[in-house]
């Protein structure tokens, strides 16, 4: 079967010159053949993501254009409003794919909005709500390498669509073949430009979540008003000293967003790393545009080392994560994920009620992988902590939620351990955008009463016990991979183990049976062991791995270190 496939490929797909060389370097290569064709590639809630390249399983503009005309049976199908907002990020491909994808709906009758740039995944997420849209697509792998690419689909709401969206639209791209373009109209169609007044909205929206600016003397000043979205500018005093701050979008669509908010809030002293700041879906000086991963900030703390900078900032090329480095012992340190969203929570509480503006019954969500410590945080201010699933379109969702009852504003924050957060309801994905403001503003609050974030979050450690976190992912690649990584979780739900890396489960929970808290069925299993770490096993919606994280809080920080290095190579062995 596969074979066949091969050759009919070979045959018809002829449109991308890089995909013809492709196929004929591999005609020799049946093993290759076989994993360009043996499965089409999965859609699911994230959209499509894998390697760049020819066949059914692998991002090109066929599988692109399939995917498309499925989407548009499915909105055609359900009356939704036949507009779609698409975007793009700086990876290969990618803006080839939104062009792609934009004339496949024009063909099937179905208006494509596109930007003329590419732009950040929660601007994708922010005019498909604005321009009032059926959907929207984003053409971008995230963070992964620089060998992939995607396609990400978000509903009317700006969010990413749900299981049973996805579900009703894989039956329509199986409809499809991907090597029949629908050739009726497909050339003539021309996509409407997403106009300049859309981004300069985005921008202005995410400014209107600030909580606290500096005025004339330096000292911040509080400016959220707590209504939503302004329809005027905050003035800010441009001149007012600010920290010095390094940014990189490690090649990708964060240049202009980050740096004109920045700059629009008042921070005059940001840097840009040299060496990072051209989109280039190469990835030269990152291979893994990772902002959890420390060789990402490599050469952005490298420049913050040359220009002493008080912070550094580094967005990935969607820029829906940031990651962030800050001074110590004479380097620099990176703040985990986890670290950063439990300074931000306690920064929100508390610059809010200091300004007057926290809601009545506030609210703020993470989800079940993040951080213990968020829970402890946020009963101490009296916010009530929400938590969901893994994914922050679970975070996106409930925030709709709440908007549908009339409740938006009792949402003041939410995060996820991978770098994701978002402080307002102007998007309904993770906003590095968002983030990369408030965390200066942050910075800058504990900065004029002569503290870091190193110091505030020991304080935090103190007050609410050393949590340390840990992420380990195991690949799984090629069909014999996606067999193994099932195998493994039936095996854990048919035994269920009493003893795991040498301690007794207090605890199971598998949340893809029952009503586990109220949260939808998953593929997950949870671990209280009896030293109180947390343990959650789980297989990634949009990569080729196994996910484990963990979670070991201890009365000082060198146990909780110790505690988790020895969880981690005891599970480390069992995948070796």
């Amino acid at each position: 079967m596969t074979s066949e496939l091969y050759s009919r490929w070979l045959e018809l797909a002829v449109e991308d010159a890089d995909l013809t060389a492709e196929l004929l370097a591999i005609r020799e290569n049946p093993e290759e053949i076989h994993d360009r064709f043996y499965r089409g590639l999965e859609f699911g809630t994230g959209g499509l993501r894998g390697k760049l390249g020819a066949g059914t399983n692998r991002m090109n503009i066929y599988v692109v254009r399939q995917a498309t005309r499925g989407l548009a049976g499915y909105l055609l199908e359900n009356n939704d409003v036949p507009r779609v907002a698409i975007s793009y990020d700086s990876r290969h491909k990618s803006r080839l794919f939104a062009t792609e994808a934009a004339k496949m709906l024009g063909a099937c009758g179905i208006e494509a909005h596109i930007f003329d740039k590419m732009m950040p995944t929660p601007a994708l997420s922010f005019a498909v709500r604005q321009l009032r849209c059926g959907a929207g697509i984003m053409i971008t792998a995230s963070h992964n390498p620089a060998i992939d690419n995607g396609y990400k689909v978000y509903d009317p709401d700006g969010c990413q669509i749900t299981d049973k969206a996805a579900k009703a639209i894989t039956r329509h791209i199986s409809a499809f073949d991907p090597l029949d373009r629908m050739d009726t109209g497909y050339e003539s169609v021309t996509p409407v430009t997403i106009p300049e007044a859309v981004c300069e909205q985005y921008y202005q929206a995410v400014l209107d979540q600030r909580i606290t600016k500096r005025g004339d003397d330096g000292v911040s000043q509080h400016s959220y008003d707590g209504t939503g979205i302004k329809k005027h500018k905050d003035t800010c005093d441009h001149g007012t000293p600010a920290l010095p701050i390094v940014y990189t979008p490690l090649h990708g669509s964060g240049i202009k967003p980050v740096t004109t908010v920045l700059a629009d809030a008042g921070f005059t002293n940001v840097s840009v790393v040299p060496s990072q700041s051209t989109p280039d879906g190469d990835f030269p000086t990152c291979p893994d545009p990772n902002p959890e991963l420390p060789g990402a900030l490599s050469e952005g703390m490298q420049y913050c080392t040359q220009t002493g900078a008080d912070l550094l900032l580094a967005t990935d090329p969607d820029c829906d994560r940031v990651g962030v480095a800050v001074p110590n012992k004479g380097g620099y340190r990176i703040l985990s994920g986890n670290e950063i969203g439990v300074l931000l929570l306690d920064y929100i509480c508390k610059a809010r009620l200091e300004a007057g503006t926290m809601p009545e019954r506030p609210i703020a969500i993470k989800t079940i992988v993040t951080t213990g410590m968020a829970d402890k945080i946020a009963a101490q201010y009296g916010v009530t902590l929400i938590n969901v699933l893994t994914g922050f379109k679970y975070i996106g969702e409930y925030i709709g939620q709440l908007e549908q009852a009339k409740e938006a504003g009792r949402f003041i924050f939410g995060f996820e351990e991978s770098c994701g957060y978002l402080s307002g309801t102007h998007a309904r994905d993770k906003d590095a955008v968002n983030a990369c403001l408030l965390i200066c503003d942050m910075a800058q609050y504990y900065a004029e009463r002569k503290m870091s974030l190193i110091q505030q979050m020991e304080l935090l450690y103190q007050a609410h016990g050393y949590t340390v976190c840990a992420l380990d992912s195991f690949g799984f690649d090629g069909e014999q991979g996606t067999h193994a990584m099932r195998e493994m979780m039936r095996s854990l739900r048919d035994a269920p183990p009493d003893d795991l890396l040498g301690f007794p489960v207090r605890r199971r929970v598998d949340y893809l049976y029952g009503d586990i808290g109220g949260l939808p069925r998953s593929d997950v299993l949870q671990y209280t062991l009896g030293d109180k770490s947390l343990l959650t096993i789980r297989p990634s919606g949009t990569e080729p791995k196994m996910k484990v994280y963990y979670q070991v809080t201890r009365t000082k920080g060198q146990q909780a270190q110790e505690a988790l290095a020895g969880l981690r190579s005891r599970l480390q062995s069992m995948f070796a």
